[in-house]
């Protein structure tokens, strides 16, 4: 069983900065990174849609954001350590969120990289909030 756990939300200053981290752990083979084709980050804020955030193609050539979050948040990986990380920068009160990460075994289409249908695993969240 595969499992994604999502760490490093928590409660910064408008202008500040984070880094979620979302680690892949399970048996065999299906506990790495490398057997995901994509995947990316979402977040949901109470009263709203689960939205996309960035993804990523795990073996390269693609990287995609939100209007949103381009320029202030980049998305990255580390074969090694099994983690997929996204580095957050000038958080803004609007970026307080439940904050997920996703995984699907195939190569989701560029158009719908951002559309939470398209991804199988998830893991449990991680709150960020953005207030002074």
């Amino acid at each position: 069983e595969v499992q994604l756990v999502e760490s490093g939300g928590g409660l910064v200053q408008p202008g500040g900065s984070l880094r979620l981290s979302c680690a892949v752990s399970g048996s065999g083979y299906t506990g790495k990174l490398g057997w995901f084709e994509t995947m990316g980050w979402f977040r949901q804020a109470p009263g709203k849609e689960r939205e996309g955030v960035a993804s990523i193609y795990i073996r390269g050539g693609r990287i995609s954001y939100a209007e949103s979050v381009k320029g202030r948040f980049t998305i990255s990986q580390d074969n090694a350590k099994n983690t997929l990380y996204l580095q957050m920068n000038t958080l803004k009160p609007e970026d307080t969120a439940m904050y997920y990460c996703a995984a699907a075994d195939r190569l989701v289409p560029p158009n719908s990289l951002l559309r939470s249908d398209e991804y199988k695993f998830w893991g449990q969240g991680t709150q960020v909030t953005v207030s002074s």
